[in-house]
């Protein structure tokens, strides 16, 4: 499982002109899932997303996850983030995982999340989203639960 996590001011989604999630602050975190992830990945990401020490602290050094500084999270399926553009100029998507993997997948990392104690906003899934976020900083943090990078 990759993600590209983002600390934003606010980000919200919306589907068909109608906004399906928002948040005022905390973190924007596009993920996707591989075809052979587990809930070992699921896991692993949920954990990293939850304490990211990427908030200022009182003394503005980033030393603050994003459940200690009072944000939420807004999560948003995103099988592009699994694209390999090493060849050609089309990138490739056949490390993302299909629907019928993928969609339970990141609902279970969406109840992961949530388990851990934060505030979770969701994307739909498969949907045709668009989301609109500030930036922070600009905080942009790339994971991914086997390590790759």
């Amino acid at each position: 499982m990759r993600a590209v996590v983002e600390r934003v001011q606010g980000a919200t989604v919306t589907v068909a002109n109608e906004v399906v999630g928002r948040i005022d602050g905390g973190l924007l975190v596009y993920a996707a899932a591989a075809p052979d992830d587990g809930d070992t990945d699921v896991a692993y990401i949920a954990d990293k997303v939850a304490h990211l020490r990427v908030f200022r602290d009182i003394e503005g050094k980033m030393n603050l996850s994003v459940g200690e500084s009072g944000g939420a999270v807004l999560l948003v399926s995103a099988f592009s983030v699994h694209a390999d553009a090493r060849k050609g100029r089309r990138p490739s998507f056949e490390g993302s995982a299909s629907g019928p993997v993928a969609e339970p997948l990141i609902e279970k990392l969406a109840a992961a999340i949530g388990t851990l104690g934060l505030h979770v906003e969701t994307g739909r899934f498969a949907a045709d989203m668009a989301v609109a976020s500030v930036n922070d900083g600009p905080i942009c943090v790339l994971l991914d639960s086997r390590r790759l990078f």
